[in-house]
């Protein structure tokens, strides 16, 4: 299944990716980080907008940045959402546009603010629409946990909602821009982490359990009333997102956890990777050393990956990082 899944996505992110914006020109060798955007407050989840700007969040502040590409200015998209609690790795952690509106996750904020789902208005003024953390403690998962609220991280938009990772609940849900919200599938200890979809295909990737070990590190991939998974790439420490470009499929490492650090710790400084799956479902890194990545973007031949301490870096794809290589 893992070959005959592949293929078909290799043939149809090699015609998709043509149809999007074209990325910066950059001097840079492929497979060599360069340095777009620094001074972030702290970076999260991110996505290419409906203008083609590259869309980030700011945990530590409760912000949007909107990035230029191009030239790398930056300038504040949205403001007012709840910030990070101290010691959590929690705050705004993902934007997703549907349509032409953009929608925040939000995650471990204090008490009194909404965990969940935030609309952006035309006026930039944030609005809670679904209150995720409630309905987790209304709607226990069936694993074990020690959070309540669960620990959401990834958001994307998908058939007119959205879907959103839970991590410490180990499932992935359905919430409507009214406000629904539902189970969509139940998975074991695998801490699901970003979010990818293809048609009515859901690709999800998994840090895996703590220590975080190569082999647990996976790409899967199910469709909505599948009662299970179909594994598609493995092979990444920490695996924190997927996504389909430049005639393949990546996947962002975060790096190598050192288990004495408490679960939920952000891997060492560093050891990150941007990986691509072979055609025998291997993933291999096409970028060494990225410090803390937390998401990635691909445009054309370009990879926009956000890290931890609030930076974009740019990686060339270069046509040398086919499959199997």
């Amino acid at each position: 299944m893992t070959a005959l899944v592949l293929s078909t996505l290799l043939a149809a992110t090699t015609a998709a990716t043509t149809a999007v914006a074209s990325s910066p020109r950059s001097g840079h060798d492929p497979g060599d980080p360069s340095l777009l955007v620094t001074g972030l407050s702290g970076g999260g989840g991110s996505t290419i907008g409906p203008d083609g700007a590259l869309y980030v969040t700011e945990p530590e502040t409760g912000e949007v940045s909107r990035v230029d590409r191009r030239t790398g200015e930056v300038s504040t998209f949205a403001s007012g959402l709840p910030e990070r609690v101290l010691g959590t790795p929690g705050g705004a952690l993902d934007v997703a546009f549907l349509g032409r509106t953009a929608y925040v996750l939000v995650t471990l904020v204090e008490p009194d603010d909404a965990s969940g789902l935030y609309r952006v208005d035309r006026s930039g003024a944030v609005v809670p629409v679904a209150d995720i953390g409630a309905w987790s403690v209304a709607n226990p998962p069936d694993t074990d946990f020690f959070v309540p609220t669960g620990v959401q991280f990834a958001l994307e938009a998908h058939r007119g909602g959205f879907l959103v990772t839970d991590g410490h609940h180990n499932r992935v849900l359905r919430v409507t821009p009214r406000g629904s919200i539902s189970e969509l599938i139940a998975l074991d200890n695998v801490v699901p982490t970003g979010l990818e979809t293809f048609g009515r295909t859901v690709l999800v990737a998994q840090a895996g359990p703590v220590p975080h070990l190569p082999e647990d590190g996976k790409v899967v991939a199910f469709r909505p009333g599948w009662p299970d998974t179909a594994e598609i790439a493995s092979g990444g420490r920490l695996l924190v997102d997927v996504e389909l470009g430049r005639g393949g499929l990546y996947a962002l490492s975060q790096g190598v956890f050192d288990p004495v650090n408490p679960e939920g710790s952000p891997a060492e400084p560093g050891t990150g990777q941007l990986m691509k799956a072979g055609w025998d479902g291997t993933l291999r890194p096409v970028a060494d050393g990225l410090d803390q990545p937390t998401s990635v973007e691909i445009v054309r031949g370009t990879a926009y990956v956000v890290t931890l301490g609030g930076e974009v870096w740019t990686v060339r794809l270069g046509h040398g990082h086919g499959w199997g290589r």
